[in-house]
């Protein structure tokens, strides 16, 4: 089931993130995402709509957007990946009507995640350094008119 962030999932959340960043971009020093953990549960979460998905009361994965059309996170547990939960959560913010374009960065060394936005019809629209991280990413787009 997907239903709305609630605050007491915080923690579980940004369990979730914490380990999800660790796994996805071990070309990233881990104290890079440390050091952004208060910033991402204290600012980022209360400024995005978080839509979290659920069975048996465990949170199995999440995505998060901002601004109404920027991805700023989607992370499912290791163990739940390759089930269709992240498919399942794009896909739900797709068919939803406030969302006309949906943005993100992932980094171009995480081939597993450009793959599986290729694959959900995100474009690689530019490719740029991330300044903090001075790794190279792309910034992919989705449509729904070009959908």
């Amino acid at each position: 089931m997907i239903r709305k962030f609630r605050e007491e999932d915080l923690t579980k959340v940004m369990t979730i993130w914490t380990k999800g960043n660790f796994e996805a971009h071990p070309f990233i020093d881990k104290d890079y995402w440390l050091l952004n953990y208060n910033k991402v549960k204290d600012e980022y979460l209360k400024k995005s709509e978080t839509y979290l998905y659920e069975t048996n009361d465990e949170i199995k994965g999440f995505i998060s957007i901002l601004n109404n059309e920027y991805i700023g996170a989607l992370f499912v547990k290791r163990e739940y990946q390759r089930q269709g939960i992240g498919r399942k959560l794009i896909n739900f913010v797709k068919e939803k009507e406030k969302y006309d374009k949906l943005i993100l960065h992932v980094y171009e060394k995480n081939i597993n995640a450009i793959l599986f936005y290729t694959a959900l019809g995100f474009k690689n629209k530019k490719i740029q350094i991330d300044e903090k991280t001075n790794e190279k990413e792309y910034v992919m787009e989705w449509r729904k008119e070009e959908a």
